[in-house]
């Protein structure tokens, strides 16, 4: 590996623990880029090649899959986890959720609820992790 290319990397790994610590942030590609320092261009494209999807989509994973936590471990109202993840509406937090996890809150809290009486923890948190694959930029 080159120096340029470990740099290259090591800028990414900056950003993307930026947005780990301060996804209920509102956060945008201008801001993540000056993290990098790098231009908005070259950041959204040297992103998604070190880590295989657009930082929106990175985003949008990372407070679905808090989202995810906060309605399997607590009884809190739907809106008040999509205000608390960084989703500025409840209706781009329930399209984003379904496009993630492939059904609205809603469902995937009664579902979870069910399945926890019966399956072990472990098997629960791995069917319930999003998908890197799944869905649309």
């Amino acid at each position: 590996m080159g120096r340029a290319v470990e740099e290259t990397n090591r800028r990414m790994l900056r950003v993307r623990d930026a947005m780990d610590r301060d996804y209920a942030q509102p956060l945008d590609v201008p801001a993540l880029a000056r993290i990098a320092h790098v231009s908005q261009a070259h950041f959204t494209r040297t992103f998604r090649a070190t880590f295989g999807e657009t930082p929106h989509r990175y985003l949008q994973r990372r407070r679905v899959e808090r989202a995810m936590f906060l309605l399997r471990e607590t009884d809190r109202a739907v809106t008040d986890i999509c205000y608390e993840v960084g989703f500025s509406s409840p209706a781009t937090f329930s399209r984003t959720f379904r496009d993630i996890v492939g059904r609205p809150p809603r469902t995937y809290r009664k579902e979870v609820a069910a399945a926890v009486a019966y399956v072990p923890s472990c098997f629960t948190k791995a069917w319930t992790r999003p998908s890197t694959a799944a869905g649309v930029d």
